[in-house]
């Protein structure tokens, strides 16, 4: 049995898809009835919450390999509920999602201290373990896309700051093999990043070719960038936020890694493959 936290999310609801029917599988997810619309005939849907230990118990129950994605770097707790609950259910191997910035020195903000806390955790914890440490996702562009359609326009910060960014469908094939294979994988922290480093103007102009039109970039002050951060996130992981796109601006995420492309056997997908596979959103 394998069970999935995350399993509507942007990477989780891309690993449930590859793996339904390959194995055993169970989804944990606060909301059973949209992990339901996701599931194979043979999957199960367990419900429950980090914040809920025996929740996390039963769905625990009889797991071989877990994959462990938590987003919300003011609940601390949830990894540590996680990986306590997995230990006494005798779990083996635990698939923990975390961020290429937990290598940066200079990166100290408050969700990168976050995944570094819990990396130490789930190493010191006795399980075997595999850390995923991806660039941004390609899909965070996909929050251009109302702009794109009624205005022809992308508003971001740090236009000219290059970044690996990475194929979320990528790490999804990275998370299954991983899974899977246990022998092959435990005890290594993958870095993936996409086949390049690139700009958000860059990213506009490949857009804008794909779709046949003609496309705007406007520069977002730093003020700006957190104004609409604030819109929909928490002050502390909005300046988190802006804080990391700072690194950005001074060439810290810039690196191609080689392990995506190893692992896969293939080159790692770039960004004009992943906007032509999303057309249809940026053309509504």
């Amino acid at each position: 049995m394998i069970l999935l936290t995350g399993a509507t999310g942007t990477v989780g609801r891309l690993v449930t898809r590859r793996l339904s029917g390959l194995a055993p599988l169970r989804l944990l997810t606060r909301d059973p009835k949209r992990a339901a619309a996701l599931a194979g005939p043979q999957d199960e849907v367990a419900g429950g919450d980090f914040d809920d230990r025996p929740s996390l118990d039963r769905a625990l129950t009889g797991v071989r390999s877990a994959l462990l994605v938590t987003a919300n770097p003011l609940a601390p707790a949830h990894d540590e509920r996680f990986v306590a609950a997995a230990r006494a259910a005798g779990v083996r191997h635990v698939v923990k999602l975390s961020a290429l910035a937990v290598t940066d020195p200079g990166a100290n903000d408050l969700i990168t201290t976050w995944q570094r806390h819990n990396e130490q955790l789930l190493r010191g914890s006795g399980l075997l373990w595999t850390l995923l440490r991806p660039r941004a996702f390609m899909t965070n562009t996909l929050g251009w896309a109302r702009s794109v359609r009624e205005e022809g326009v992308v508003r971001a910060q740090n236009g000219t700051a290059a970044n690996a960014t990475v194929d979320p469908r990528d790490i999804a094939e990275v998370a299954v093999r991983a899974l899977l294979d246990t022998d092959a994988h435990a005890g290594r922290a993958h870095a993936l990043t996409g086949p390049e480093a690139m700009s958000a103007v860059r990213q506009t102009e490949i857009l804008g070719e794909v779709l046949h039109r003609p496309l705007r970039f406007v520069e977002l002050t730093e003020d700006e960038a957190r104004r609409r951060l604030l819109t929909r996130l928490p002050g502390p992981v909005a300046d988190a936020l802006v804080e990391s796109a700072g690194r950005a601006r001074a060439g810290a995420k810039t690196r191609v890694d080689p392990t995506t492309a190893e692992l896969l056997g293939r080159p790692a997908g770039g960004y004009r493959e992943w906007a032509r596979d999303h057309l249809p959103v940026f053309r509504g």
